[in-house]
């Protein structure tokens, strides 16, 4: 009996924790971010030009970005669907709604920058009507 219970003594518990619930975890939201990052990014492409300019510091509510392409197209981020061309008529009224919600929000151009002078100027007198007293600039700083 002696012997009995020396091999029960070298029997010890081993508490093991299982990760394979983590695991399944990680990966599902890996997907998830992996699908939404793609999104988060706006659907215009624009060849910004260069700029030695300092960034705007970040700001709690997302800017009004009035995008032109490199053809004279407008695209705007707050609209219905951001990758769609609109008029000058719906950027008025898009941003003059958008302002009216928030008078404090920045106003943003990204112009490509093999546009048209005279064309990013109507975009700028657009939103001027839209009651954009103060429009910024946007450039690349990526050197």
């Amino acid at each position: 009996m002696a012997r009995h219970n020396t091999r029960r003594q070298k029997r010890a518990l081993m508490a093991e924790i299982n990760v394979v619930p983590y695991i399944d975890v990680m990966l599902v939201l890996l997907v998830i971010f992996m699908i939404t990052a793609p999104l988060l990014t706006t659907g215009v492409e624009v060849d910004l030009p260069q700029s030695d300019a300092k960034t705007v510091k970040s700001e709690s509510v997302e800017p009004v970005v009035l995008s032109v392409n490199s053809v004279g197209d407008l695209y705007l981020n707050v609209a219905e669907d951001p990758e769609t061309p609109i008029t000058e008529e719906a950027v008025i009224r898009m941003v003059r709604d958008a302002l009216s919600a928030d008078p404090q929000r920045s106003v943003r151009v990204a112009a490509d920058q093999s546009i048209d002078y005279g064309r990013v100027m109507r975009a700028m007198a657009a939103l001027q009507v839209a009651g954009a007293d103060k429009v910024q600039l946007m450039s690349d700083t990526t050197q």
